[in-house]
């Protein structure tokens, strides 16, 4: 099934991915879209919470451009190899394998997994949207693994609703999703001792109102008010049911994709490949507008 949103020129054509989480937009360029298109991509991410748009040819600019129409767009963070990724754009980051003439990698997070997560959510207003643009893919692997954050929310059992009401998390900041130290900070084996922010384990979306599970990640996370044992055996309950595939949309990547996703309301995470091929990902995104509130119906 696939759903029309009208505009003054050709109709977009909207193809769920899932019955829970993500769709594609068919028919549309990213770098000419008028008012009317962009009103009925805005819907339908607030609908989705993910959007893929295929084939797109988008310099950086225009990817810049296409980004900062849902907001104020943050600065790329330093990478691991100590620059940020595109000169002239702070806005673009660099997700890659690929090493330059220094011996180094231009980019970053490598060829490895990276675990279930939602992008920094250790910061007070953790980013609304992040956004990718495939320029080189490898052969296989690398998938990104998008999850529904009401889907995994309606899944939990109402005893277990009613018990994380009102709870919040530390979202830790020791760790990227890529499993290395973020500059600057000193690792702690203890997830009470760790930076990061308690966010509300349930929250609402700010545009549509629906719950939402809210985790970050697991690892390092810490349950405000409880023991470190009963905050792990709570937190191992619900994660549970958080990332089950019935509830999450994989995506293959061919160059010219252009994924989004909504921090808020899902979980990504993406699959290793092989490091001997090249991958290339040009990323932005939406600064957060507000922190995470409690869901509170």
């Amino acid at each position: 099934m696939s759903d029309a949103a009208a505009t003054h020129g050709t109709p977009l054509e909207i193809r769920p991915l899932t019955p829970v989480v993500g769709a594609e937009i068919v028919g549309i360029d990213l770098a000419t879209v008028d008012e009317d298109g962009f009103a009925a991509i805005r819907t339908a991410f607030d609908h989705h919470a993910g959007l893929l748009f295929r084939g797109q040819d988008l310099a950086p600019e225009q990817l810049v451009a296409f980004s900062r129409r849902f907001g104020e767009l943050d600065h790329a963070p330093v990478m691991e190899n100590g620059r940020t990724a595109v000169p002239g754009l702070p806005e673009v980051y660099l997700v890659s394998n690929i090493k330059g003439s220094d011996g180094k990698e231009i980019g970053s997070l490598g060829a490895g997994e990276a675990v279930w997560h939602t992008d920094m959510s250790y910061l007070p207003a953790p980013p609304d949207i992040s956004m990718l643009h495939a320029i080189e893919v490898p052969p296989a692997g690398g998938d990104t693994w998008l999850c529904g954050m009401n889907a995994a929310y309606n899944a939990l059992p109402d005893a277990l609703k009613r018990r994380i009401a009102g709870l919040r998390i530390k979202h830790d900041g020791t760790y990227n999703s890529g499993g290395y130290v973020r500059q600057g900070v000193t690792p702690t084996d203890d997830p009470r001792e760790s930076p990061g922010t308690y966010h509300p384990v349930v929250i609402a979306h700010p545009n549509t109102g629906q719950p939402l599970l809210y985790l970050g990640r697991r690892r390092m996370a810490h349950i405000e008010g409880l023991d470190l044992e009963a905050s792990e055996a709570l937190l191992d309950e619900f994660w549970s049911y958080a990332t089950r595939e019935e509830n999450a949309y994989r995506h293959r990547w061919r160059v010219g994709d252009v994924l989004m996703w909504d921090n808020r309301a899902t979980m990504h995470r993406r699959d290793p490949f092989d490091a001997s091929a090249r991958r290339l990902m040009r990323r932005t995104q939406v600064k957060g507008a507000t922190q995470p509130a409690a869901f509170t119906g």
